[in-house]
């Protein structure tokens, strides 16, 4: 494939991609599923070329930035908080799964080795960030259980490909050292945190001092590929130094950053994070074609592989499933004073967790990345495809009405002494009347910026009726925004008319457009819209 062809395939991905990205919105569906569905089509479409994918390649171009926005919008004490579900699942789940997995493959399986069955039990066993947040988005859940799942997503990939890189260097060679695995891992997690750590700590130092906002926006891709390679390169974990990074940037980022650059970095990495997420799911469905022409592209070859994919989906599930449920269970068994003091959960909770496992492009590199000799690799890699598919497609699609039939409501409880929105609003507004109100002028004792004053008054009243009396603050604030949007739109047209008639440059039209825009895209978030509606 020349050079130009492959752009080309690359933006007809894209453009692919879009459209599924659109219908999926019209159907309902997560975005991963048709991106995933889509690409399988693709695979089979006339004419397209073979698409190798490169496991390395995949790793160090899509999961640092998608790695590094996850986390950087993790909030930390939140993370912090729920740090023991995190590492049981990311931690315990993973090895637990590898293990169940690689003693059912090799009872499928006989003749497979015991270290090819665990390099696919540690391939399948670790849920995908990408994946995980793909789904995680488009569901309502109380933020604790999120934020567990998408902990759990950002730190057990550390553990999978360890027990990975073990089992394939077992299989190999025919050797293993428990302890010197236990060495590996406590190197590729402290290393990995430590290099993500500082990395983030002088990426703040730096762009602190920016105040370009192209600049700030570049330096944070930067960052996320500098803590991943730089990680990789001392054989630490590239993905726990993202995410060690990501949580020190947005941990930081409300001093860092100022307002514009803040605003100009949150629309570049929504629209660079669509593009990578949609890019993975539709090169996961393309490489379905790549497995097969492997396996022989025969019905035979299919239907012998077909038992170890079967088996390794259903035990990869039955596995999570397990442990999730024994996690919560058996601490209750313990003695009073070694139980934990929180009430215990409703057995709806448990079971979102356990099929929230969605698997996708970390599992699909660690099988690609598999050696061309190694014992079984086809199989293997038909299963791990297999798991992919029934995780995205079935898992994704179901979590949503499951949720909705289990009655999980999103709304949490506030901890006592913390504010919802309003109440921060309120408080936001009182703070800045009070700095107006020491304004004065020396001579008079009168405001020295009245209008400001008055207009900070109005938002303090009008915020304290929507903290105190929704129902009726409500129904005034909806008509003030409709009122407001009309006037808006009014000022939009006459300024376009300007324009046309040639009374002001198109320069002109740009600058009062965009205060236009930031001045519309205010007034709907505080309604709850969503910014694209007109």
């Amino acid at each position: 494939m020349t050079p130009v062809a492959l752009f080309e395939l690359v933006l007809a991905l894209l453009a692919a991609a879009l459209v599924l990205s659109l219908v999926a919105g019209r159907l309902g569906l997560p975005p991963a599923v048709a991106l995933v569905i889509g690409g399988m089509a693709l695979a089979f479409a006339p004419g397209l070329p073979a698409f190798d994918l490169d496991p390395d390649l995949i790793m160090v171009l899509f999961l640092p930035p998608l790695l590094l926005e996850s986390a950087y919008f993790t909030v930390w004490r939140d993370f912090r908080a729920s740090i023991g579900p995190i590492l049981s699942l990311s931690l315990g789940a993973v090895l637990f799964t590898t293990l169940v997995v690689g003693l059912v493959a090799h009872g499928v399986a006989p003749g497979l080795p015991w270290a090819a069955c665990f390099a696919l039990g540690a391939i399948v066993s670790p849920p995908d960030a990408v994946s995980a947040k793909a789904v995680l988005s488009r569901v309502s859940l109380p933020r604790k259980t999120v934020t567990v799942l998408e902990g759990e997503s950002l730190v057990n990939d550390a553990s999978g490909l360890v027990l990975y890189r073990f089992a394939v260097a077992a299989a190999l060679t025919g050797a293993f050292s428990a302890w010197g695995a236990l060495g590996s891992f406590a190197w590729l997690a402290v290393a990995g945190v430590a290099v993500g750590v500082a990395i983030g700590f002088v990426a703040n130092r730096v762009m602190m001092r920016l105040h370009d906002a192209n600049a700030a926006t570049i330096v944070t891709f930067l960052v996320a590929y500098l803590a991943y390679l730089a990680a990789e390169e001392i054989h630490a974990s590239g993905v726990l130094a993202v995410v060690a990074c990501g949580l020190m940037l947005g941990g930081r980022e409300h001093v860092t950053f100022d307002a514009r650059t803040r605003t100009h970095a949150v629309a570049v990495w929504a629209f660079v994070v669509f593009v990578l997420e949609a890019l993975v799911f539709v090169l996961i469905g393309l490489a379905l074609r790549g497995v097969l022409v492997r396996m022989g592209g025969s019905e035979d070859a299919l239907m012998a592989g077909l038992p170890l994919a079967v088996a390794a989906t259903v035990t990869c599930v039955a596995a999570r499933l397990a442990w999730v449920f024994a996690a919560v269970s058996l601490p209750r068994l313990l003695p009073r004073r070694w139980r934990d003091a929180s009430p215990p959960l409703r057995p709806a909770i448990p079971l979102v967790i356990g099929w929230a496992g969605m698997r996708g492009v970390v599992t699909l590199a660690a099988a690609l990345a598999l050696p061309l000799g190694f014992p079984g690799r086809d199989p293997i890699l038909l299963a791990a495809f297999a798991v992919i598919l029934f995780t995205v497609l079935v898992q994704g699609t179901t979590l949503g009405p499951l949720i909705r039939r289990l009655a999980l409501d999103a709304k949490t409880r506030l901890p006592d002494g913390h504010l919802d929105a309003n109440m921060a609003r309120v408080a936001v507004n009182e703070a800045g009347l009070a700095s107006l109100e020491t304004m004065l002028e020396p001579e008079t004792g009168t405001h020295r910026h009245p209008v400001l004053v008055e207009q900070y008054r109005r938002r303090v009243w009008a915020t304290s009726r929507l903290r105190d009396d929704r129902s009726v603050a409500e129904v005034e604030r909806d008509a003030h925004m409709t009122a407001a949007l009309g006037a808006i739109r009014a000022g939009r047209s006459a300024l376009i008319g300007l324009h046309r008639e040639g009374r002001i440059h198109s320069s002109v039209l740009r600058t009062i457009e965009a205060e236009l825009d930031l001045e519309e895209l205010h007034l709907r978030r505080l309604a709850g819209e969503p910014a694209g509606h007109g």
